[in-house]
């Protein structure tokens, strides 16, 4: 399949960036709903729920008012990184449908973004269809499809869903889902190359911060760390309250051997977006520079108990707990449970892993080469395949992808990337 740039003034930025009139995009493969990370001040947010509720309290039967209030509650979550607007998001969406039952595709379209926020995949795609079978010309909704099939492991349908944002509407939103699809088959210059086509469409700052950010992970993952710095620096210097640039910039950091900075780094993340994966990034960047990981473990454990309990499922971030409170039976079983519900590449990662923690390599190997298998070009997944194979026996396969990890980038991690080192000069001793 391919995406097909449809509108003149797109194809002639494409050409400009060298991509010729098309950019392939395969059958294909977001962490979750991939969404422009745009934080915007909680000064406008409030403001905005603010007048949505007055407008609802003259008058109540203004569906559309509903809805998007429902859509500035999930905004408010996702910004700040706080589940307990979930129901106050569902709420106001069924409170939109029960106003008008038929027809309604924005608050179907609301309910699949929080489905999809939830990490109820399955049910984002449902309403997803809902909302298409009203407006089959949402681009909205169909960003939620693409979300939604991409998370269940459905590559041919996340594909087809990306293609069809992007014809109805070239714009951030779908230039970033496509660079996300292309990244996920290897298409690594592909893929740089949509989200620079993104960036220059952005205006708004947190927009640019977004595409820098995006740029600046791609460029991390090959090891191409000057580059990696240099959209960091650019995204900061647009947006200084970005969360994934801080984020990237810890590993930029903790890779030129600056524990402390990366520390305070993660740090200025945390402080904004307490999520279970940040709380763990920062546990394991104490534990590496000698330091108690307990109080960000805690905190990562009721970032997670606050996001189950507004209706959140995170087998994942589960998984991740337990093996670092070093339960890895626990684990790997989360983990297989979260496998049943989806098979996407990021569960099978999980699953190899945990299940080699828990001293079953031979069991794991097939997880880790399901995890592989669509060509993604990234140091700590190779790593992770490289290691599993190492302990399931599989010493070509671990040669390979050790190689491989330490050729794309030497310095992925403060503590893998010496044990890759060490790994591999045994397979070659």
């Amino acid at each position: 399949m391919r995406v097909r740039m449809v509108l003149g003034v797109v194809l002639a930025a494409t050409l400009l960036l060298g991509l010729g009139a098309l950019v392939g995009l395969r059958a294909a493969g977001p962490t979750v709903s991939f969404v422009p990370d745009r934080p915007q001040a909680t000064s406008r947010l409030a403001a905005a729920i603010a007048a949505h509720q007055e407008r609802l309290r003259r008058v109540p039967g203004d569906w559309t008012t509903w809805a998007a209030l429902g859509e500035a509650y999930l905004e408010q979550a996702r910004v700040g990184a706080d589940p307990a607007y979930y129901p106050k998001a569902d709420g106001a969406l069924r409170k939109s449908l029960e106003v008008r039952p038929d027809g309604n595709a924005a608050a179907l379209t609301g309910l699949g973004a929080l489905a999809n926020a939830r990490h109820d995949f399955a049910g984002a795609r449902e309403l997803a269809g809902q909302a298409l079978a009203i407006n089959a010309w949402s681009d909205t909704a169909y960003g939620v499809l693409a979300d939604a099939e991409t998370q269940l492991g459905h590559p041919d349908a996340a594909t087809a869903a990306v293609q069809r944002m992007l014809d109805l509407r070239p714009g951030l939103g779908s230039y970033a889902r496509g660079s996300y699809d292309l990244e996920q088959h290897g298409k690594r210059t592909e893929a740089v190359a949509l989200m620079r086509l993104a960036l220059s469409t952005a205006t708004e700052p947190a927009d640019v911060a977004f595409c820098h950010q995006h740029l600046a992970a791609l460029a991390w993952a090959a090891g191409d760390l000057t580059t990696a710095a240099r959209h960091v620096s650019l995204g900061l210097a647009a947006d200084a309250g970005a969360v994934g640039l801080w984020q990237v910039k810890a590993k930029l950091d903790a890779a030129a051997g600056d524990l402390t900075a990366a520390l305070d780094d993660l740090a200025k993340v945390v402080a904004r977006t307490p999520t279970v994966d940040a709380l763990l990034d920062q546990a394991r960047l104490l534990r590496a520079a000698g330091r108690d990981p307990g109080p960000a473990l805690a905190l990562a454990r009721a970032a997670h108990d606050l996001f189950t309990a507004n209706g959140g499922t995170d087998n994942l971030g589960a998984a991740s707990l337990a093996l670092a409170t070093g339960d890895a039976v626990a684990a790997a079983k989360l983990a297989i449970a979260e496998w049943d519900r989806r098979e996407f590449g990021e569960v099978a990662d999980m699953v190899a892993w945990t299940l080699m923690s828990a001293g079953d390599p031979a069991a794991a190997l097939p997880f880790a080469r399901r995890a592989n298998a669509l060509g993604q070009v990234d140091a700590a997944l190779a790593y992770r395949y490289g290691m599993v194979a190492f302990h399931a026996g599989d010493r070509e396969t671990a040669r390979v992808q050790l190689r491989l990890a330490l050729a794309l980038n030497p310095h992925f991690s403060p503590v893998d990337a010496p044990i890759a080192v060490r790994t591999l000069a045994t397979l070659e001793s």
